[in-house]
């Protein structure tokens, strides 16, 4: 029996199975499976089925395998762009997604929320010399080295608009439009205003104008943030340009000092000025009411001159005799016909003469008669009145 015998292995008749029988049955049944028909061994033209089945199933996983290309997954954050035969068709976002496979359609996901940076006049710790000396209004040379975070806000722009891809180091559009940028503003300012107050101005400016340029070129790309990291003089002047800084800080320093003096001399100075104004309105007024008062005090006594001269002249004679003695500390005593040792109460006496004079006649309830005798006695000064003896026994309690 040959080895190949179908029967082989049987209790009968033991042996190895056929194995060209065998795989005249697989294809059989592979044939039959695709629609084909089995053809019977040994005949011509039936053994070509195998191959052309094996062919189409082949065929069908290859197309299976293509038609699952086209499922592509897009991250959170992200945008999916879609193409068909190059021209855009489509923006997908976050999830799984399927497309027509390549070649007839691509798709191609950017990340649109991911905050890139890009350092514009160094690279780390190593200086740019080329991107970083920027000419002032004042044709002075600054040192300034800026840092601009940017993100995406159109991906269908960010691909078809731009023709370069993203490198390491940043987009070079945003480069070069931050640069650009950056040298416009520091052109239009004095070099202090840049070095000192007014850095967070040109940022801001630079930021507003980066974002212009870069959307007049439709790029598809937002400009978050411009931070400026050093602005300085060239190092070739920088220790004559501390030098100028220093004097400046004192020029500004002795100019506030003078400031906050002149702040506290001025209103004091005001406030005396507008005093010494109340004064003089006041001294004006009173004597412009002195002046009225004593109009009118002679207006009256004008009128009782002209009732009685006699009287009146006795009386403006006293007034003035009391108001002369007044003011002085001499005391006059009229000893005429009496021996009797006086008590005088300086003390008091100093008093009455010390009080301002009132212009009433009250001490001098009776006018003299006489002109003091030659008789009297003095202590020293001008001749008293006739009231005097009449006033100095009213001190001792005596009467009149």
């Amino acid at each position: 029996m040959a080895w190949n015998d179908p029967q082989w292995g049987k209790k009968d008749n033991a042996g190895p199975p056929d194995l060209d029988e065998l795989w005249r049955r697989f294809n059989q049944r592979l044939s039959g499976m695709f629609g084909g028909k089995g053809g019977e061994p040994g005949k011509p033209g039936m053994g070509g089925a195998a191959p052309r089945s094996l062919v189409g199933l082949l065929i069908g996983l290859a197309f299976l395998v293509w038609l699952a290309t086209g499922f592509y997954i897009v991250d959170a954050g992200s945008r999916g762009v879609v193409q068909r035969f190059g021209q855009y068709t489509e923006t997908t976002g976050p999830g799984a997604h399927w497309r027509m496979p390549w070649p007839i359609e691509s798709s191609r996901v950017v990340n649109v929320e991911s905050v890139r940076t890009i350092e514009v006049g160094y690279r780390g710790k190593s200086k740019n010399l080329q991107e970083s000396l920027m000419l002032t209004d004042d044709e002075n040379i600054v040192d300034l080295q800026f840092a601009v975070q940017y993100n995406l806000k159109s991906a269908e722009d960010f691909v078809f608009i731009n023709r370069y891809e993203e490198a390491a180091d940043g987009y070079d559009a945003v480069r070069q439009a931050a640069e650009t940028a950056m040298r416009e503003v520091v052109g239009k300012n004095k070099m202090d205003f840049v070095l000192n107050v007014g850095r967070s101005e040109v940022a801001a400016h630079a930021k507003e104008l980066m974002q212009q340029i870069l959307d007049r070129y439709k790029t598809g790309i937002n400009v978050s943030q411009v931070t400026l990291q050093n602005v300085q003089a060239p190092e070739q002047v920088l220790a004559a340009f501390e030098d100028v800084q220093k004097a400046n800080q004192d020029r500004d320093r002795l100019k506030n000092e003078a400031q906050a003096y002149a702040n506290d001399v001025v209103p004091r100075a005001r406030g005396q000025a507008a005093r010494l104004l109340e004064e003089a309105e006041g001294y004006k007024q009173q004597v412009s009411a002195n002046a009225q008062g004593e109009a009118a005090r002679f207006t009256q006594v004008l009128a009782e001159y002209q009732k009685a001269p006699a009287v009146t002249r006795e009386r403006l004679y006293l007034d003035t005799m009391q108001q002369v003695m007044n003011n002085s500390s001499k005391v006059v005593v009229d000893q005429k016909g009496n021996g009797s040792l006086l008590y005088l109460p300086l003390d008091k006496l100093q008093q009455i003469t010390a009080q301002p004079y009132s212009g009433a006649p009250e001490t001098l309830r009776q006018p003299a008669a006489a002109p003091p005798s030659s008789s009297s006695s003095t202590t020293g000064g001008p001749a008293a009145l006739g009231g005097g003896r009449e006033l100095l026994g009213r001190e001792r309690g005596e009467r009149p």
